[in-house]
């Protein structure tokens, strides 16, 4: 929610400034300073128009009666604000928001703020600009303790004090602090932040928990921190933090699973991408070829990217709603995609077809081109099998896919009957996919000596005028002869 002009934040805090001269008994926060720290950015969630002047900057205003002996009253007899007939019932909202203000200076009792904001909600008498006020308060706060470089459990019991009043601001009070200690470089003290949280059994301090969409949103503050390793590249990082609090008997939330499947795709397709790199160069001779060890080594690493993948969706699917098994097998159909599983892929797609979700057609082309190159003939024709009954530039390229699919296998022969069962269906495999079949087949001749399919392939390419007039020649080194026929 937006503020219109100056805000309740603005004027409460000049008044309390001018009003109120600093106390002379406090309760402090915890690992707070005697010196007044910069007031804290508001969150982008809290969106206030205008930030609060400095307080020396403030206007003076006439103090109240009314008050002045409620401010008074609270800093003698603290314990009071939590009475049902404590001595702010007679004060107008503004000046409710001034008393706020004035406990949440620092110097002042804190906790006192706490209790007048817990009345507030008992008595139905927080509204949008009073729990903006609380909510900005509690920001700063929360960067004082972490700027200060106190004990996280100070940040967390804060938090939980905050939990227990009822402070519900649209936006996470716990993201926000593992978001300081994270902006700080304190990737430690916000993983001790996060355990912390979760021995205390979670706190919500705002914000909605345990989200489950698939766009990029956070729920949670394993979920949350796990998001931000993965931001910052480190996909097994957050793997191994959300494995970590799971084994330690820890309850993270069912969401920092599906950011946990989401690190290890985001992990798989680097690994697939240097491992492509790795086989390039050994082909070309770039470096020789690799050992029996570093080998080992390679598998041993595939096979636990994919042995967490299945722990994780485990875990997600016996702890979440039936809204997260979508999402699951989303995930785990795009990790055994770039890992090349060619039948787990295929059993995942199905999976979620079942449960109602369509897979990106590219998705499905590319493990049908997998399922192709690792000739697995009966998950080629469970693929194809609506293929037929798409558009013709589906079906053009979802052929195409598994053309290049048998290619890689070294699948030559389904190769040139997939090329030609595409011109029978009408459809033009492109000039590379035709040269890569024809190449393949060249090389066949040599090894088998058979011309046939070759030959073949050849006559069905002209009678599309997809090719030229070509010369078949044959050479016999016994005979030193030259045999030669034109197609």
């Amino acid at each position: 929610m937006a503020l219109s002009s100056h805000t309740a934040a603005t004027a409460a805090a000049a008044a309390a400034a001018a009003t109120f001269p600093q106390s002379t008994h406090s309760h402090r926060l915890p690992g707070s300073s005697s010196a007044s720290p910069r007031p804290p950015p508001p969150p982008r969630s809290l969106r206030l128009d205008h930030a609060a002047l400095p307080l020396s900057a403030a206007p003076a205003l006439a103090p109240d009666g009314l008050l002045a002996a409620a401010i008074e009253h609270l800093e003698r007899e603290p314990a009071s604000a939590a009475a049902d007939e404590a001595p702010l019932a007679a004060l107008s909202p503004r000046e409710l928001q001034l008393v706020l203000v004035y406990f949440a200076q620092e110097g002042r009792d804190a906790y006192c703020a706490l209790e007048v904001f817990d009345w507030l909600r008992r008595a139905n008498r927080v509204d949008g600009e009073t729990m903006e006020l609380m909510a900005a308060i509690a920001c700063g706060w929360i960067e004082r303790l972490v700027g200060a470089g106190g004990d996280v459990a100070d940040v967390a019991a804060l938090l939980g004090e905050m939990d227990c009043v009822g402070l519900r601001p649209g936006f996470s009070l716990v993201e926000k602090a593992v978001a300081l200690y994270w902006d700080r470089g304190e990737r430690e003290h916000a993983v001790e932040f996060v355990r912390d949280v979760l021995r205390r059994g979670g706190l919500g301090a705002g914000g909605e928990q345990g989200s489950a969409d698939g766009d990029g949103e956070r729920g949670g503050p394993v979920g949350y921190l796990a998001w931000k390793m993965m931001m910052d590249g480190d996909y097994r990082d957050a793997v191994k933090l959300v494995v970590e609090f799971k084994e330690s008997g820890l309850k993270p939330e069912v969401y920092s699973y599906l950011i946990g499947l989401t690190a290890l795709v985001k992990e798989q397709k680097e690994f697939s991408k240097a491992l492509r790199k790795l086989n390039s160069s050994v082909k070309d001779g770039s470096i020789s070829k690799l050992d029996a060890e570093s080998m080992h080594s390679i598998e041993k690493y595939q096979s636990e990217l994919l042995s967490d993948g299945v722990l994780l969706s485990n875990w997600a699917v016996e702890e979440g709603s039936s809204e997260v098994l979508g999402l699951v097998h989303e995930r785990l159909l795009s990790l055994y995609a770039c890992a090349g599983c060619g039948l787990e892929a295929e059993h995942q797609l199905w999976e979620m077809k079942l449960l109602g979700r369509e897979p990106d057609t590219q998705l499905y082309d590319v493990i049908l081109a997998i399922c192709a190159s690792q000739g697995e003939a009966a998950a080629v024709r469970r693929l194809l099998a609506g293929v037929e009954a798409t558009s013709a530039g589906r079906r053009k390229k979802s052929m195409s896919w598994l053309l290049r699919g048998y290619v890689k296998g070294g699948f030559i022969l389904d190769a040139s009957e997939t090329l030609m069962q595409m011109l029978d269906m009408g459809l033009f495999p492109d000039y590379l996919d035709r040269a890569a079949v024809l190449t393949a087949l060249q090389r066949n001749i040599q090894e088998s000596g058979s011309l046939e399919s070759y030959m073949k392939l050849c006559k069905r390419l002209s009678e599309t005028d997809l090719i030229g007039p070509c010369i078949v020649y044959l050479y016999v080194r016994k005979f030193k002869l030259w045999v030669m026929h034109m197609l």
